[in-house]
């Protein structure tokens, strides 16, 4: 029998190395974080708006994300508001992405409400209460956060909606510490 072991999993400091934590580029979080999942960009999800209050996933309006039923496929739907809820951490977490070793959804519940056909947007946010306390952590620490997905059809009809509960873990400098420009 043949274990396999694997790297470590990258910090949001590892992927987001660059980021200057003094003026924040949403569009640089953006980027970086359209092409973490594998597979996102297998189902064809973008990430079309990274901000500190929410984040936005489009699922293309293309046949090999449908079903039988010629409608979008409900794990397509969950996969973009999954992206959308990790997404809409990294920009409202944005000053303390170098503190955040890691975020793991932990849990999620789905309500579909209509056939989604076409185009479909995933609109997600994250729990300020709770994120308040992952920003102000001044030692290492497990925080749960909970987020919500709303997805929208091209012509704003609510087609689903996502809560998810997540396991933040924050480790390093304490807020207000410096390091070469970084918190």
């Amino acid at each position: 029998m043949t274990t396999q072991t694997s790297a470590p999993t990258p910090s949001f400091a590892d992927v987001y190395g660059e980021l200057d934590y003094t003026a924040i580029d949403y569009e640089h979080l953006r980027t970086v974080s359209d092409g973490m999942v594998p597979f996102g960009n297998q189902v064809g999800t973008t990430i079309t708006e990274l901000g500190p209050e929410r984040a936005v996933v489009e699922i293309p309006a293309v046949a090999s994300v449908s079903n039988h039923m010629g409608t979008v496929h409900a794990g397509a739907l969950f996969t973009a508001a999954d992206i959308a809820g990790a997404a809409a951490f990294v920009g409202a977490a944005a000053t303390r992405l170098d503190t955040i070793a890691r975020l793991v959804l932990k849990a999620g519940t789905a309500s579909y409400r209509k056939p989604a056909v076409g185009r479909i947007r995933a609109i997600a946010t994250v729990d300020e209460r709770e994120l308040r306390d992952v920003l102000a952590a001044d030692a290492d620490g497990r925080f749960e956060l909970s987020g919500k997905a709303v997805l929208l059809d091209d012509t704003d009809v609510v087609v689903a909606k996502f809560t998810f509960d997540y396991v933040c873990d924050v480790v390093g400098a304490a807020p207000g510490v410096t390091d070469g420009g970084r918190r």
